[in-house]
């Protein structure tokens, strides 16, 4: 993992009573990936879709440039009046600033509808895979679960914010500079639709990928959509992130994001605006993850569970008053990961997608979604049924699914966009490979 930079921070988802406020939670919890569970991934090839279908793009332009100033002014004002309520702040060995802020002054409550109120119970119950627990490895990951382990810096040897306080992440570097006129967003996924959706479930490994410039990212996230692919798409996102332009570094950060209009107006990442609640005082949002996955070398993911009620360690949740379309069920979940292109000098950038190797090469090398699960409306988690995988520029970013006992549904994905070939003409035009495309 690169190093933090001193200088881009100020140091110093059935319970009716709760059903129409919280539409979706959030849990995760780091796992290092057992050596038992390597002979799973062998074998690759089927399952392999590859398509152009707009429907599947669920993130073409993050960084918005309208009122975008202004958006920053908010933002920055709001992070000061958090430290100032700080009654505690621990300064990470990665250089991260955590402040320790009271529930009830966390940036939703700044919300007009949410205003005056506190943070809501959690529910009693979490989704559980249908007709009981797996054995074996599912049934230890269960338990990595309910211990709420995450893996982030500031937090090690059981550091954590008092009972009634959050950790918030007070940095922010920029907020995009226009950037999403001139870049596009690509993508390989994998996604299911056609149903009604109540939550979603994977684990994920974790790579400080390489990002070729500040105006870039790369990342690997679940989306829970609902809504069009126009004005009116409802999404929620939580995954793992390496965003120079947001964070002033290439760290590797955990983050959410939300829209209830396509990306246009509403939203934002992590605690920089009125929307997502936060409920754990041990896991910051926006902050570092550490340790990382090791090309040919040791492995840790994330399990990350987005769902529509539950219990266990939450994170927090989204309120259903924020969405059009969300409050009920999705009708679209993701899984995958996204860079953005800004193809400086004209040609492609060299920005990794996960590991930055492709999926065929495998455990311990190429980046990987495992066990995906979807929640039903039984509140139960089951497989991922009829997974369509799709990249938008296999040649450079590519998908590869399968499925086994150990690990279920699962696909490799990501690769080295630098090593693109000539096939992905889309973007190659009249070049005759991808270092020039």
């Amino acid at each position: 993992m690169a190093a933090a930079s001193s200088s881009s921070c100020s140091r110093g988802r059935v319970l009716p009573i709760i059903a129409s406020l919280v539409p979706f939670l959030l849990l995760l919890v780091v796992v290092s990936c057992p050596a038992a569970l390597a002979s799973a991934t062998h074998g690759h090839g089927g399952g392999r879709k590859h398509a152009a279908a707009a429907a599947a793009r669920a993130h073409e332009a993050v960084f918005r440039a309208r009122d975008e100033r202004e958006a920053y002014r908010r933002i920055m004002a709001r992070m000061a009046r958090m430290a100032k309520d700080s009654n505690m702040t621990i300064q990470s060995p990665d250089g991260d600033v955590i402040h320790c802020v009271p529930a009830d002054l966390q940036p939703a409550f700044d919300h007009p509808m949410l205003r005056g109120q506190k943070p809501e119970d959690e529910p009693v119950e979490r989704p559980v895979p249908k007709g009981g627990g797996g054995g074996g490895a599912a049934d230890e990951e269960d338990e990595e679960e309910e211990a709420g382990v995450f893996p982030q810096a500031w937090s090690d040897g059981g550091k954590r914010c008092p009972e009634g306080r959050w950790p918030y992440f007070a940095c922010l570097h920029g907020w995009g500079g226009g950037t999403a006129t001139a870049t596009t967003a690509q993508h390989a996924v994998g996604y299911v639709t056609g149903d009604q959706f109540y939550g979603a479930k994977a684990s994920l490994n974790v790579w400080s990928a390489k990002v070729a410039s500040a105006a870039e990212f790369s990342l690997s996230q679940i989306w829970v959509i609902s809504g069009s692919f126009g004005n009116d798409l409802n999404t929620i996102e939580a995954g793992w992130q390496v965003s120079p332009e947001l964070y002033g570094d290439s760290n590797l950060r955990f983050f959410t994001y939300w829209t209830t209009d396509a990306y246009q107006e509403t939203g934002c990442y992590n605690l920089h605006c009125s929307g997502f609640v936060q409920t754990n005082n041990r896991i910051a949002i926006g902050a570092a993850i550490s340790p990382t996955s090791v090309y040919n070398g040791r492995q840790f993911d994330i399990s990350l569970l987005i769902w529509k009620l539950g219990s266990g360690p939450l994170v927090g949740y989204w309120p259903s008053l924020l969405f059009t379309h969300l409050g009920g069920h999705a009708n679209m979940v993701q899984f995958g990961g996204e860079v953005v292109n800004s193809r400086p000098s004209g040609s492609h950038t060299s920005t990794q997608m996960g590991s930055g190797h492709f999926p065929r090469e495998g455990f311990n090398h190429a980046a990987y979604f495992r066990n995906v699960q979807v929640v039903d409306g039984d509140n139960s988690l089951v497989p991922a049924a009829a997974l369509r995988l799709v990249a938008d520029h296999p040649g450079c970013y590519d998908i590869q699914g399968n499925y086994n006992r150990a690990w279920g549904n699962y696909f490799t994905t990501e690769g080295p966009a630098g090593m693109c070939t000539v096939r992905d003409r889309s973007i190659a035009g009249d070049h005759a490979s991808c270092m020039a495309c």
